[in-house]
């Protein structure tokens, strides 16, 4: 499913029309990317809880060269899935 499929869907689950509908996905795409850059985590409960979780640095190879090269640290969004979604897709 992609967005434009998501917008159809919801705006017949819901019955607004699908400008309102992609209003509403684009509203909340943006709440939990700017959640996620302040650093807190969004919670939505019976689905799931997206988070920033730290990256630790560690080292690589390039396989061509085989030549070792250093990653660095880095901030990464997790998506961790709640108890009944992880039951109903089972």
């Amino acid at each position: 499913m992609n967005k434009t499929d998501l917008i159809n869907v919801i705006s017949s689950k819901t019955g607004l029309n699908k400008s309102n509908s992609k209003k509403a996905i684009e509203a909340f795409v943006q709440i939990i990317t700017k959640q996620l850059a302040k650093g807190d985590s969004v919670r939505i409960s019976d689905f799931g809880t997206f988070k920033i979780t730290k990256r630790a640095a560690r080292n690589g190879i390039i396989p061509s060269t085989k030549a070792v090269i250093k990653i660095p640290a880095k901030k990464v969004a997790k998506f961790t899935v709640a108890k009944k979604l992880a039951e109903t897709v089972k």
